[in-house]
C-alpha cells in the first residue's frame, strides 16, 4: 500500500493542503495515519476518496453536504457525474479512479462517454493527454504500480488501434509519407499513435516504427521508404542537454527531412530545435504542418 503526503494529494487532487487540512478538520473527511515522528500520511483508500470530493465540490456540490455521504452515495454521484460526458474535468478524474481501482468497465465507459459527445479527436486532446499527465505526476508521487499504468496504456492503445485498423480499410495516400518512431528508451507510444491515425485520416502514408527506435535503423529504413518527413515524441524523464544532443544527431543525420516533434519533455524543457524541426502542440497544429508539407512535395 502507497504511502501519501499532503503535498502528494495536492498534486495529484488539485486540492490545495490547507484546505485539505481544513476539510479534516472540520468534516472529518479523511483520518491521516502518522509516522513514528508524528507525521501524517494517506493511503489509497484516502486519495480516492478525496478524488472522489473533489469531482463532486467541482461540481457545485457544497464540501458540507459531501461530508454527510457515506463511501457508496460518494461513489453513486460520482458516477452519475462521469457519465454526462459534459465535465471534462470529471471524466479525467474519473479515469484516474478507474486506474487506481483497476475497475476496465468503469474505464471504458467513461472513456466511450466522451467519444460519443466529443468525437474520438477531441476526446485524446481534451481528456486523454491531460489524463496521461496526471499518470506522470502520480508517477513522480511513486504512488501507482507498473501493472496500473500498463493496465490504462492497454485499454487505450487498444481503442486507438481499432481506430487506425479501421482507418487503413479506407486510406488514400496524397503523396506525403511520414515515419514514426519514438527515440531509443522511449515507450510511451499513445501520442505518437494517435498522432499517425490522424496522419492517416489525412491522406499520409505511414511508416509506423513505434518504440525505441536506434538511430541507425532510422537511416536504413529512410532508404528503403525515403520519407518526406518524420514524426517523434519524447515523454520519458530526460535532461535539457541530452535533447539537444539527440536533436542536433537526427540534424545531422537527416539535414534536409523536416521533423515533426512533440512529447511533454519538449514543451516543458523548450529545446533548441533545429531549422528544419516543428513542435506540434495539438491536431490543429499538426494538420497545418501536413498542408505545408503537400505544398512542398
Amino acid at each position: 500500500m502507497a504511502k501519501y503526503s499532503i503535498k502528494d494529494l495536492e498534486k495529484i487532487s488539485g486540492i490545495k493542503a490547507h484546505t485539505i487540512r481544513m476539510w479534516e478538520r472540520r468534516y472529518k473527511i479523511v483520518e491521516p495515519g502518522r509516522t513514528d515522528t508524528n507525521i501524517r500520511y494517506y493511503s489509497d483508500a484516502d486519495l480516492r476518496r478525496l478524488l472522489n470530493i473533489s469531482i463532486l465540490n467541482q461540481n457545485g456540490i457544497k464540501i458540507s453536504q459531501i461530508a454527510d455521504l457515506d463511501e457508496q452515495q460518494l461513489k453513486s454521484r460520482v458516477l452519475d457525474l462521469s457519465l454526462d460526458s459534459r465535465y471534462s474535468n470529471v471524466q479525467i478524474e474519473t479515469l484516474v479512479i478507474s486506474m487506481l481501482e483497476m475497475d476496465e468497465k468503469k474505464f471504458v465507459n467513461s472513456l466511450s462517454g466522451s467519444i460519443i459527445k466529443y468525437g474520438f479527436e477531441e476526446t485524446v486532446e481534451t481528456i486523454l493527454f491531460p489524463f496521461l499527465e496526471r499518470i506522470g505526476i502520480l508517477w513522480q508521487a511513486g504512488t501507482i504500480l507498473p501493472a496500473q499504468e500498463h493496465f490504462m496504456s492497454n485499454l487505450i492503445r487498444q481503442k486507438l488501434i481499432v481506430a487506425i485498423d479501421g482507418e487503413m480499410q479506407n486510406s488514400s495516400y496524397n503523396g506525403s509519407r511520414i515515419i514514426f518512431f519514438l527515440p531509443e528508451k522511449e515507450m510511451h507510444e499513445i501520442g505518437l499513435l494517435f498522432y499517425s491515425l490522424i496522419a492517416r485520416k489525412e491522406g499520409v502514408d505511414v511508416v509506423y516504427l513505434g518504440q525505441s527506435v536506434p538511430m541507425g535503423d532510422l537511416e536504413v529504413v529512410n532508404r528503403i521508404r525515403p520519407c518526406d518527413a518524420f514524426f517523434t515524441s519524447i515523454i520519458s524523464s530526460i535532461n535539457k542537454d541530452d535533447v539537444d544532443k539527440l536533436l542536433t544527431g537526427y540534424k545531422e543525420m537527416f539535414n534536409d527531412i523536416p521533423f515533426f516533434i512533440t512529447g511533454l519533455q519538449i514543451r516543458e524543457l523548450k529545446p533548441n530545435l533545429p531549422d528544419t524541426f516543428s513542435e506540434i502542440s495539438s491536431v490543429k497544429t499538426f494538420k497545418k504542418a501536413l498542408k505545408l508539407l503537400r505544398y512542398q512535395d
